[in-house]
């Protein structure tokens, strides 16, 4: 290369530096404001009243993220100054398309409309419900009804929040959300709804992945009519509710052999329902795969009751996964022993519950209380009790199930389906299924210790006389 093109080549890169420094000083001057010489004044950027809310709302979040009350406090009070109709209005568009934004992704990340709610009571509090409960009913108003699941549709019903007929409801006017829940809420203010909102997004926005178990609204495809075999539907819900009523008197008697007998009967029928719903599932050649329900497990004592869970969710052919933090078990099976495994929990636990209190408080010899330890000890005892009952009595079912079926395959020419192999197969689609969910994140749980020996006694007793059957959920993936 000649003098001259080294010539030209540094007087290009000069410039370009030239032209790159002065970018730099025009970009620093717009940050802070300096005008430098020749600067010829112009409009300033201003920002919009919905930058300056939104700049707010997202500074609140990350203080309460980072523990931070000075500043959250002082972004609370610039949200809530209730300086003209158009900014409150302005805060309360903001707030809520910010939080129904988060609830759904939530919903892409696993959660249910239950388990949000559930979840926000239980980090936060009873205040920040409702602000979930709105939120997710808003969103619902803009799924048709038949892309909805049923068991979707049931968990938003069932979160109590008025309809948009009442004339109580939130209307889904979003600039109108802060004073229609202002005026709900008492005396609170206008902060203080501002401080729920802002305190759910936080915990919207930190949410744990979940398996997800449902399809999401908009994606559910209407249920196949059932086909001439499939209308046992009918006979199998009398079924069901005969063992609810057994279930109920159970556990309302203050007898134990009535319990007891009542409880075991409960067993039989559900245990003949789940080997009924299998065969006929196989008669009909419909497949049938397994599912997950997530059942909440909540404080005092949850690793017991979790045990107990788990006993129950074994014998009727079910795996249990436990997420500690959230409080909530995935319960993997077919069907029909999902409702076995929820039918009996729910009992079950109502029984031990009703044992432990009329049991009362309990004091060591130097009067200190150890009623902790006894309830512990007491739950403990009754999972493992309860475990043993309930895999004598799905043996025995087994067993007779096995039987009549030989019988019956004997008596029509041997057409019948061979029962031992076809319960491994579907106990082997559980394990399969579980793998599918959770891959290598299982890990085994502690045995929960029992160190009170009245404790361990009484709850083996109860257990002795509880009534047997089931009653309802997901996974930080620790396999109980």
């Amino acid at each position: 290369m000649g003098k001259a093109s080294r010539q030209r080549r540094l007087n290009k890169q000069k410039e370009r530096q030239r032209q790159r420094a002065a970018r730099g000083a025009s970009s620093r001057g717009a940050e802070t404001g300096f005008q430098g010489p020749g600067h010829q004044p112009g409009p300033r950027q201003v920002p919009s009243q919905k930058e300056m809310v939104v700049s707010l709302i997202a500074e609140a979040v990350g203080a309460v993220c980072r523990g931070n009350q000075d500043a959250y406090g002082a972004c609370l009070r610039q949200l809530a100054n209730e300086r003209t109709p158009a900014w409150t209005q302005a805060v309360s568009r903001s707030l809520v398309e910010f939080l129904r934004v988060s609830v759904t992704a939530a919903w892409r990340r696993g959660w249910q409309p239950a388990e949000l709610a559930r979840h926000a009571g239980r980090e936060l509090s009873g205040e920040h419900v409702p602000v979930i409960a709105d939120m997710i009913t808003g969103e619902m108003r803009g799924y048709a009804a038949a892309t909805v699941d049923p068991r979707w549709a049931a968990q938003v019903a069932a979160l109590g929040v008025a309809s948009p007929g009442d004339s109580g409801a939130w209307r889904g006017n979003d600039a109108e959300y802060l004073d229609a829940s202002r005026e709900r809420a008492g005396d609170i203010g206008l902060r203080g709804v501002i401080a729920a909102a802002i305190e759910t997004l936080h915990v919207l926005q930190h949410l744990p992945p979940l398996e997800p178990l449902l399809p999401l609204p908009g994606t559910a495809r209407p249920a196949a009519k059932p086909t001439a075999h499939e209308h046992a539907e009918p006979a199998d819900e009398r079924l069901l509710s005969r063992i609810r009523a057994l279930l109920a008197k159970a556990e309302s008697t203050e007898f134990a052999e009535e319990a007891e007998a009542l409880s075991a009967r409960a067993q039989e029928l559900m245990a003949k329902y789940s080997i009924d719903h299998a065969l006929l599932a196989a008669e009909t050649g419909r497949k049938e795969e397994p599912s997950g329900r997530r059942i909440a497990v909540d404080n005092p004592y949850e690793a017991p009751k979790t045990s107990l869970l788990q006993t129950v969710a074994q014998a009727n052919r079910c795996r249990a996964v436990w997420s500690r933090e959230l409080g909530l078990v995935t319960v993997i099976g077919f069907p029909a022993d999902l409702d076995a495994v929820e039918l009996l929990f729910t009992s079950l636990l109502v029984q031990a519950n009703s044992a432990m209190l009329r049991a009362g408080a309990k004091r060591d010899s130097l009067g200190r209380s150890r009623t902790r330890a006894f309830r512990q000890s007491f739950l403990v005892s009754y999972a493992i009790r309860i475990g043993e009952r309930l895999s004598e009595a799905a043996d025995h079912a087994e067993q007779q199930a096995v039987a009549e079926q030989a019988a019956a395959s004997a008596g029509s020419g041997g057409g019948g389906k061979d029962l031992v192999p076809f319960l491994a197969a579907r106990h082997q689609a559980v394990d399969d299924a579980v793998d599918a969910m959770f891959g290598d994140s299982l890990t085994r749980s502690r045995a929960i210790r029992a160190t009170d020996a009245e404790g361990w006694q009484s709850g083996r007793a109860a257990a002795d006389m509880a009534s047997l059957h089931n009653h309802a959920p997901v996974a930080d993936a620790t396999s109980v």
